[in-house]
Formats: structure tokens, C-alpha cells, sequence
């Protein structure tokens, strides 16, 4: 089955750019043109500049068409999932503790809540072939009433801590990645018994009205994780 057309206009401008017979700059070839080209309605052309927009191929001018967009070359898409990585998979995982906290003035400004609203703490181990390899800690925003099911939390992802109801695809997400020097707490943990770095990476969860939700600490043997961006 043949792919729609706008599916078509869009890999032939990827491929003017792709071959730099488009520069960053230029301007795309007007709708008018597009349409009179590929015998269909401005609709259709629309639809194929709205991927190459969302693609960041090309951006548009109000009044004045569309311009290929100059590459953004210090961008990369991360891949990351707490449960598994390029080399290493979470076969299980441990609940340690589940509790709920009152904040203190660094968890309350970063969750941006009063130091007197509660906080659910969550910490875990997680294991590969019985070995632990990483020490996770979870804050989530507490409700009264809010059911607490530490079999399901044991096992679950940090999306599906937070979502209660809300659907995860409308989460937005950011990270943050750091080496660090463990406490001897989480040395013991993990049984590390020299100067071991672990690579720390935090999220933070926020709903749709962009306020935070969540903050989650995983904190793996820099042996057992590694992660990889592509540009594209």
C-alpha cells in the first residue's frame, strides 16, 4: 500500500536538506507550488510541513512561507528507563521502605509545595541476577486518603507512582544525570566497598498545569548502567 502523499512531501524535503540542495535558511517551496507539484489539495501540503515543523526540519513565517531550520547539533534525544539500559535489565526489585515524611526546605522548594504538606518517601532496591545495582528513592505529593498498596509499588515504574488516574502520555518529564560518591548508607546497600562512582539520575514528573508531582532519585553502580542520545 502506497504511503499519502504528504507522507511523500515530507521525505523529498528531507531529502533536499538531507543533500543540502535546501541550506539553513532557505525558504521551502510555497504551498501554492507544493500543491500545483504533487496534485493535491493545500490541506495535505499543510499536514507535511506540520511533521517537518515537529521534526524541526523547517520553521514557518507568518505571511511569508517556510525556511529550513538550522540543526540544533549540541540537542540529543535520551533514552532512559530505570528499569532497563543498554546493558543491564532490572530483574527485580525490593521495597525498603514506604513512609510518608514531612518535607524539608530543599524537598519543599523543589516539589514547590509548604513544608508542612505531606510527602510520600518510597525507597527501594533494585536487583540484577540478585545483585543489587542500584538504590532508588521516590517522593511523591500525598493526598489524604490516598491508598498506599506497597505490592504495587514494589514493582512499579515511577510513571506509574504518580499517574492516578491521569494519563501518562500527558506527564511531562524532566532529568538530570550526575556522578557522585555515595553515603555509606547506600554502600551498604549496594555493596560497594571502595570509592565506586554511581551515576545518579533524578526525575521530576509535572502534571499538565506544569507543577510537580513527583521527584525520584535512582542512584546505580556505574558498572551496571549505561545510556545512550541520538541527534536525530
Amino acid at each position: 500500500m502506497a504511503d499519502p502523499v504528504y507522507i511523500k512531501i515530507v521525505d523529498d524535503i528531507k531529502k533536499m536538506v538531507n543533500s543540502a540542495e535546501l541550506k539553513p535558511g532557505d525558504i521551502v517551496p510555497p504551498e501554492t507550488a507544493l500543491c500545483k507539484e504533487y496534485g493535491v489539495s493545500r490541506m495535505t501540503v499543510r499536514k507535511g510541513l506540520a511533521i517537518l515543523a515537529n521534526e524541526g526540519y523547517i520553521f514557518s513565517v507568518p505571511g511569508k512561507g517556510s525556511y529550513v531550520k538550522k540543526p540544533e547539533v549540541n540537542k540529543y534525544t535520551l533514552y532512559y528507563d530505570e528499569m532497563n539500559n543498554m546493558i543491564n535489565r532490572v530483574d527485580n526489585a525490593r521495597l525498603l521502605e514506604v513512609t510518608i515524611i514531612m518535607p524539608d526546605e530543599k524537598l519543599a522548594n523543589e516539589m514547590k509545595i509548604t513544608r508542612n504538606k505531606h510527602v510520600i518517601m518510597i525507597r527501594r532496591l533494585f536487583y540484577t541476577d540478585g545483585v543489587p545495582i542500584a538504590y532508588d528513592v521516590k517522593y511523591l505529593l500525598y493526598s489524604k486518603g490516598m491508598p498506599i498498596v506497597e505490592k504495587e509499588i514494589e514493582q512499579a515504574t515511577f510513571q506509574e507512582m504518580v499517574s492516578n488516574g491521569l494519563p501518562i502520555f500527558a506527564l511531562k518529564k524532566r532529568i538530570s544525570i550526575s556522578a557522585q560518591i555515595p553515603n555509606e548508607e547506600i554502600k551498604r546497600y549496594l555493596n560497594i566497598y571502595d570509592e565506586l562512582a554511581l551515576l545518579v539520575v533524578e526525575q521530576k514528573l509535572y502534571n499538565s498545569e506544569n507543577k510537580p508531582i513527583g521527584i525520584g532519585v535512582t542512584s546505580y553502580r556505574g558498572d551496571y548502567i549505561k545510556l545512550q542520545g541520538n541527534s536525530d
